[in-house]
């Protein structure tokens, strides 16, 4: 029932007019990463994946900072933390590969720069909030409210989808030339390891959320999930013939989706549930 704090819900405000502008240069742009983006994106399929898990990140940022109680919003806001962080790590050990020398166009260059600005300074913000939010006083009257568990079931699809995209997204940071051979289509060093940066940051959100146990506090990342698959699809339909779509590697990319598409469902299905049987209760 603690209210979130007016810092943490601007942070949340600037990260998803961050994360849209970042998707909208990936998205309508995926052939143009040397001229409008902070590095060179070869394979067009790449970009467009990474523009998707951005604009799908907007749901949950911006369900982030329109909670009413923390409980809702914490989610959000840890799942932020962990991609930002592990962005800025992939930023710099990949700092060379980043359009920041003169031989690069400008508009390249303020990007780049930008990017550096953001990925720099969000942590630091979210940490900062996180702070703020812990010296957040109790409401005056705690008010009653009715924790609907998830159904077991659920819970065991979120826990495996969650250990899943963890470990994967740990392959791609930790060895991503090797782990990239198990990829559905080519990926660099620097590509690897933002792609991973995101199945971490999505793993992360579904393992959470497993601990919440919460289907109201959880919705976020049941539109969310919902979000990334109607995207991903469009990328895929955009640029799928990047992928071989005989291979294992291909299968294994549509199950996971598949996946997502299910659990995050489910998690919205739930509430209609509940809505649905308060109003024949009335």
């Amino acid at each position: 029932m603690t209210p979130v704090t007016r810092p943490v819900r601007l942070v949340l405000l600037l990260a998803a007019v961050l994360v849209f502008l970042a998707g909208l240069q990936l998205t309508v742009f995926p052939t143009r990463t040397s001229d409008w983006f902070a590095w060179t994106i070869d394979v067009p399929m790449t970009a467009v994946f990474l523009g998707a898990a951005y604009w799908s990140a907007v749901v949950l940022e911006l369900a982030g900072a329109r909670a009413a109680g923390w409980g809702r919003a914490r989610l959000t806001v840890w799942a932020v933390l962990v991609f930002t962080v592990l962005t800025l790590v992939v930023t710099l050990v990949h700092l060379d590969g980043f359009h920041l020398g003169a031989e690069h166009p400008v508009s390249a260059r303020v990007v780049t720069w930008g990017w550096l600005a953001i990925y720099a300074g969000v942590p630091v913000l979210m940490v900062l909030g996180l702070l703020a939010q812990s010296r957040a006083p109790a409401p005056v009257a705690a008010g009653t409210r009715v924790v609907r568990r998830l159904p077991a079931a659920l819970r065991g699809l979120l826990a495996g989808l969650a250990a899943v995209l963890l470990m994967s997204g740990l392959a791609l940071l930790v060895v991503p030339t090797s782990a990239a051979a198990g990829w559905s289509w080519p990926l660099t060093p620097l590509t690897a390891r933002a792609v991973g940066a995101w199945l971490v940051g999505l793993g992360w959100a579904a393992g959470h959320a497993c601990t919440i146990d919460d289907a109201g506090d959880v919705r976020p990342l049941g539109a969310t999930g919902c979000a990334f698959v109607v995207l991903q699809a469009v990328a895929l339909g955009r640029y799928g013939d990047a992928l071989d779509r005989s291979s294992w590697q291909a299968v294994a990319y549509a199950v996971v989706l598949a996946w997502i598409a299910v659990v995050s469902a489910w998690i919205l299905a739930l509430r209609a549930a509940d809505a649905a049987e308060r109003g024949r209760s009335r």
